[in-house]
């Protein structure tokens, strides 16, 4: 994986952009050198419009989520995909040639020809996606462990539809630990460096809790990082490859002296500029729907139209969020707050359906203009449940050293959920949010979010 402004891309992802780019504009270039007539210019002088309509056609699928490597997807979820990235990019693309400077005297052949090219592209790339995707320079890979952690980082290397790394085996350290990994990729106990070396290992992944007393030998691991290895530990490993902090590999001391969780002026005043651009733009766009939803509330269950709460923002003040209200008026009548679930009887039929395409949230604009929020970040929570899990959930209180979010990259990666268990996971990947926050992770979120909402994944 490479690391791009703070945030972790998969290296097979990346040669599938850079595969799909060159397709797109070396055919454009091609197609217009093809053309006999005498109005064509030379083709060399089409080369930065044909390089922007390629680069503008990948920047639009990867936001639609083409290439985001998806788990355990359904068939039906890759179909929406590819069927979402067409609808898109298709008129997108004939709206590009319109301002290109060559399309005044481009053939409308030309332009045909091309958009036919996209759509077969995307319907390969579709295709692909669904099969194991296997990179060039694949690095060999060596697990340090044999027990649970050893096996779960196992699973996450070779999770279906991936194979970006080879992994070579796992290495038996001191300590009594027990095998819990297919014990036929277990190698013979030795030196570390000695097996690095005949094994031509890339990277070395320590999948063991304790690194001293004889378990692990720090020396060693030092020799392997001079010599060129990579040396991840558990708590580098899940940030990188699932995009969060994993709480059971989490320690005190690494969100102390480790890299990221930088809260700096000047990120904070980029990222309030983008919040009153975007949001002010949002707020515009949307207004119509925002109309027809009050409109529909009110004629299906009355006043009132909007529904205030009291939430914990950054740095654990409270305020007051702003939803269209998707409840019945009587949803707590007895007072006791409760979790949200994914089919709440307390649900009206409007409610159900712009909680589907969260409409409801949209009021939060107005939070974001006030400063109260950020158009990204850890969604916000009600100050009973946060007291609870702030008990239960060790580090909780991390997610509100930043503003809290409209939307926010636990809401993009994991389905909706209403139990500690669910708050837990969430976590993690608001943890990796706080870690490694910048205005290139909050535009990926936001495209992830339009893509989520048209396809309809995690609603609730």
């Amino acid at each position: 994986m490479l690391k791009v402004f703070s945030h972790y891309l998969p290296t097979h992802t990346l040669q599938q952009v850079l595969f799909d780019a060159v397709t797109l504009f070396v055919v454009v270039l091609v197609a217009i050198a093809l053309q006999a007539s005498p109005k064509m210019p030379e083709w060399v002088a089409c080369i930065p419009s044909a390089l922007a309509f390629a680069a503008s056609m990948i920047m639009l699928n990867a936001a639609m989520g083409l290439y985001r490597p998806v788990y355990q997807r359904s068939h039906r979820q890759a179909f929406a995909r590819v069927a979402l990235s067409l609808v898109v990019s298709v008129p997108v693309a004939y709206v590009i040639f319109g301002l290109l400077p060559w399309a005044a005297i481009a053939p409308h052949s030309l332009q045909i020809s091309v958009l036919i090219l996209l759509c077969f592209l995307l319907l390969v790339r579709g295709v692909v996606n669904q099969r194991q995707a296997v990179g060039f320079l694949i690095p060999r890979v060596l697990i340090v462990g044999t027990g649970r952690d050893a096996q779960r980082v196992h699973h996450d290397l070779t999770r279906p539809l991936q194979r970006s790394v080879d992994i070579v085996g796992f290495l038996p350290v001191g300590g009594g630990e027990r095998i819990e990994v297919d014990p036929s990729g277990v190698l013979p106990p030795g030196s570390l460096v000695d097996v690095v070396r005949n094994l031509r290992v890339d990277e070395v992944i320590v999948a063991v809790r304790e690194r001293r007393g004889g378990v692990l030998s720090l020396r060693e691991l030092l020799d392997c990082k001079l010599a060129g290895i990579r040396i991840l530990d558990l708590s580098s490993f899940f940030e990188r490859v699932q995009g969060q902090v994993r709480l059971d590999a989490l320690r005190a001391s690494w969100l102390i002296y480790g890299d990221g969780f930088r809260q700096g002026w000047s990120r904070t005043f980029v990222k309030r500029c983008f919040d009153l651009v975007v949001g002010t733009a949002l707020l515009l766009l949307a207004s119509p729907v925002m109309l027809l939803t009050a409109l529909l509330i009110l004629l299906e269950d009355g006043a009132p139209i909007f529904y205030s709460q009291e939430r914990v923002g950054r740095g654990g003040r409270s305020f007051r969020v702003i939803k269209f209200r998707s409840m019945r008026r009587d949803a707590e009548k007895d007072g006791k707050p409760r979790w949200a679930s994914s089919n709440d009887d307390r649900v009206t039929r409007i409610g159900r359906l712009i909680r589907k395409l969260r409409i409801d949230e949209l009021p939060q604009l107005f939070n974001v203009l006030a400063g109260e929020m950020s158009l990204v970040g850890p969604r916000p929570e009600r100050p009973y449940f946060v007291d609870q899990l702030t008990q239960q959930i060790p580090f909780y209180a991390v997610r509100h050293c930043v503003k809290p979010g409209v939307t926010g990259w636990a809401q993009v990666r994991y389905q909706y959920g209403a139990s500690v268990d669910d708050a837990a996971e969430k976590l993690q990947y608001d943890l990796y949010y706080v870690k490694n926050h910048s205005l290139i992770l909050d535009t990926l979120v936001l495209f992830e979010t339009v893509r989520v909402v048209l396809t309809g994944e995690g609603a609730h």
